[in-house]
Formats: structure tokens, sequence, C-alpha cells
């Protein structure tokens, strides 16, 4: 088997001698080539040429969920085609790695790398979905490029949040539980339009829903995770379907209180629910439009403001040793 392993040295929870561990381990067991990235879109690229060359069977992302995020779009950057297009393996070392815990593997990148191994030997792989967000036609984002997601995307609050916590990571700070968490306060502090949300959601042959503070969209399930604890915003979300919506019409503190206990008490059978609550399941395509600019974040990853952003679920769109 021909790999290319794509190696992000910044990641936040792998030392340079585990990854010089790991690579002699997948190098054991087949014709590995290791490449570290060096700079932002370089996994993009590198997956993007192992795609095309048509001489690599496998592409391993060694990295958090940005790298991998990185490197779908690098192999994708022709479309799905998960007959003929590289399989994929993930190696988590970031502070998260939602994808790759999503997918069942362990959160330890030894432990991940053997499992990948036994799963490689054992010829074990599956097709997953994945999501595509695309500029808006006759709007002003609508030149925007389109972008694959793995996990979940966010338009509004959560975003917010995000681009909150890499302007504290470029400052040094480390990318901890903890100040995602202060800075979801802040956040909140400051949004302005917490009672009436600017954001409306768009369906082929359904009405509007108008009025949403804020809107998660998730591939799979869990949204995210609080150290080993998995957070639930849309439980019904899977690989093996299109993509979920979970939209918040207020954000007033008593609402706040009662869905971020949700949250953090939720479930794979329960998440968020209620009066101010609303779960689209299963979509295809759909539209999220906002009055206003608002933040906008793809698999952690914040990529400025939007008003308007179009959602394709694309099933079976890659295929991942797991």
């Amino acid at each position: 088997m021909r790999a290319l392993l794509v190696v992000n040295p910044a990641a936040t929870t792998t030392s340079a001698r585990t990854r010089d561990v790991l690579i002699h381990a997948l190098a054991s067991e087949m014709k590995l080539e290791a490449v570290s990235t060096e700079h932002r879109g370089h996994a993009r690229d590198l997956a993007r040429r192992a795609a095309e060359s048509g001489d690599v069977d496998l592409v391993v992302a060694l990295g958090g969920d940005g790298t991998v995020n990185e490197v779908v779009n690098g192999l994708l950057h022709h479309g799905p085609d998960p007959d003929r297009l590289p399989h994929l393996a993930v190696v988590p070392g970031g502070s998260t790695n939602v994808f790759a815990r999503a997918l069942g593997l362990p959160n330890d990148p030894v432990e991940a790398t053997g499992a990948i191994l036994d799963a490689l030997n054992e010829r074990r792989d599956r097709t997953v979905g994945l999501g595509l967000a695309s500029g808006t036609p006759d709007t002003e984002d609508e030149s925007v490029p389109a972008r694959w997601f793995t996990f979940c995307a966010g338009f509004g609050f959560d975003a917010g949040v995000i681009g909150r916590v890499e302007q504290q990571r470029e400052r040094g700070r480390r990318s901890t539980h903890s100040l995602y968490i202060r800075q979801a306060v802040r956040q909140f502090l400051g949004e302005p339009r917490r009672r009436h949300g600017t954001i409306s959601l768009e369906r082929p042959g359904h009405e509007p829903v108008e009025g949403l503070a804020l809107s998660i969209v998730c591939n799979t399930s869990p949204w995210t995770y609080l150290g080993n604890r998995p957070v639930y915003a849309s439980p019904t979300a899977s690989f093996d379907t299109a993509l979920d919506v979970l939209g918040l019409d207020r954000l007033s503190t008593p609402a706040v209180a009662r869905y971020a206990t949700q949250l953090l008490t939720s479930t794979p059978e329960r998440g968020p629910q209620g009066r101010h609550a609303l779960a689209f399941p299963d979509l295809t395509d759909f539209t999220l439009h906002s009055k206003v600019p608002i933040p906008f974040q793809m698999d952690g990853d914040h990529l400025g403001v939007r008003t308007s952003v179009t959602f394709t679920g694309v099933r079976r769109a890659l295929r991942v040793i797991v």
C-alpha cells in the first residue's frame, strides 16, 4: 500500500518523539511518505496532489480537526468519488479531535495508530457522508468558494465563540476547554442580537423559519467534547444521513442557562428540547440567511462573517479507515 502521511508539527497533543514513533509504526506496514505542513492550506494542497496523482492508496492525517478538514478538502477538490479516491485515515493530534472520536477511534494517537493498522490488516473501512458549504447565488457571498466539513458548521453564536478563542490563541493562550467556556460567556454578554435573532432557514418546499438567534449544523453526533464528555446538539445526526440543524430562537439568560444545562447533560437519545429549540433532521439542501453579517465556522475553524451560506449534505462522500 502506498500512503501519504500529512503531519501537522504544531498539533497540540503530540510531541516530536511521539510523531517519530507513529511514523515508524506506519512505515513498517506500508510504503509511506511523510510530509510536515509548513503553512495554512498546505495539508489541503498535499492531499489534492495525492488524489490527482493516482499513485496513492491512503492519506493519513496526523493533527487536529483543522488538519483533517484541509486533507478532506484536498481529497475532494474535484468532487466525491469514494471508489476512486484514496482512503482517509485520521490520527488524532489536536485538543478535541471530534471527527476521529466520532468515528470510534481512540483519542490517544498511539492507540489510534494501532487501531488503524488493525483496520488495514482486516480491510475494514466505511463510507461517510460529509457537508458542503458554499456561497449563495444572488447574494454578496455568492463568490465564496465551496468547502467541505466533516462534523459541524455554525452560523452565529458558536462561530463567534470560536473566533474569540482563535484571537486568544494568537496571543499565546493554550486551547483548553476552560478557554472556550470563558469566551462563550463573553460572547453571550456582548451579543447584541440574543433576544431577537437575525437568521432564517430556507428549505425547498417549506416556508422559511425566521428569527433564529443560533444555528448549528451537524454531520455527526456528538457535536463536540468537553474533555471526555460528549456533547450532543443533534443526537440523530449521522455519517450515514444528510445534515441536521439545531436552531434556537432566543438567547436570553434563562434560555441560555436552560439549553446549556441540557447540552452538558445530553445523551445519544436526548439533546436540547423546549419552546425555543427547533430541530431539523436529515436535510440535504438548505440555506441560512442573516439580516446582518455574523460569524461563520466549519469544523472549529473561524471563517469570518457571512450573510448567507448554502449547505448540501452529501451521502457516501469519502471512504475512511476505521
